[in-house]
């Protein structure tokens, strides 16, 4: 082995946190062609996940890690989000059992490449700009400055307003960045009748609380979505959990007019939604 290949190897080694996933751009920008790529494959030193993305071998490859290499490693504003981000905060009981979706939301597209990777989930991308106005996912994050290499992390000053938080994960205690439960209930709202249920919506928000009525009343001023804001005061007016009443939708936009949800339901006079008959029960 020559001195070049061996420090080449030896740097990144430590470049590369195990179980953390790269691209080939990632690769080449630090010097490794895709030739020598090929060696590392074929010496056991780099496993070749999809065309073009790596990791070092060893353990079982989890959609955590790839999200984290994202936002660590490959500098993609991206975040978990939605039923996702639900789950990750402890509200899994209230969601589908046999969850087989990630959810992230950014202004980039995400990498073509997610969805090729030797995992029985699906990644599901989201323009967050179609959602809100004025808080887009950048560079700000906290786990994207985050240093894995001396495991410390970048001042966490600049994240927006209470819609993103940053969690630690597996063994090592990486930093895994998402929404927070005020801003994942928006945007899993934002799935429905499509994507989500509105039993499962029901049950989730019902189980909500402890939420922060001023996250949820700036988040609430920049949502874009008619339909996310009506849906979400029907819910919080269902469930009058304490935080409902300091919430002022006098200045919230609902926009004009009826909104037709579900075929066949039942008006909601305040919001001008059509819901499912079964909400109603017992009413």
């Amino acid at each position: 082995m020559s001195e070049e290949f061996s420090g080449k190897l030896n740097h990144l080694q430590r470049e590369l946190p195990e179980g953390l996933v790269v691209d080939a751009v990632w690769l080449k920008t630090r010097g490794y062609s895709a030739q020598l790529c090929r060696k590392y494959v074929l010496n056991g030193w780099l496993e070749r996940l999809a065309h073009g993305v790596y990791r070092k071998p060893g353990g079982k490859l989890l959609w955590e890690h790839v999200v984290i290499s994202l936002q660590t490693l490959l500098m993609k504003p991206l975040l978990v989000g939605g039923g996702t981000a639900l789950s990750l905060h402890g509200f899994s009981h209230y969601l589908r059992r046999e969850e087989k979706e990630v959810h992230l939301y950014g202004l980039e597209e995400a990498p073509t490449w997610l969805n090729k990777l030797p995992l029985p989930i699906k990644f599901v991308h989201h323009n967050s700009a179609a959602l809100f106005r004025s808080e887009p996912i950048t560079f700000e994050l906290a786990s994207l400055g985050w240093n894995l290499k001396n495991d410390s992390p970048a001042t966490v000053a600049n994240l927006h307003s209470g819609s993103f938080r940053v969690m630690t994960w597996g063994q090592w205690e990486w930093p895994l960045t998402l929404s927070t439960p005020e801003r994942a209930v928006l945007e899993m709202l934002d799935g429905l009748p499509g994507n989500e249920s509105f039993d499962q919506a029901d049950k989730i928000i019902e189980g909500l609380t402890t939420l922060s009525p001023r996250k949820l009343q700036k988040l609430l001023i920049d949502c874009r979505s008619i339909k996310v804001k009506r849906l979400f005061f029907f819910f919080a007016d269902r469930h009058n959990h304490p935080w409902r009443k300091h919430l002022d939708k006098d200045a919230i936009n609902f926009g004009k007019g009826k909104r037709m949800l579900v075929p066949g339901g039942r008006l909601d006079p305040t919001y001008l939604i059509t819901v499912p008959e079964e909400l109603y029960a017992g009413q």
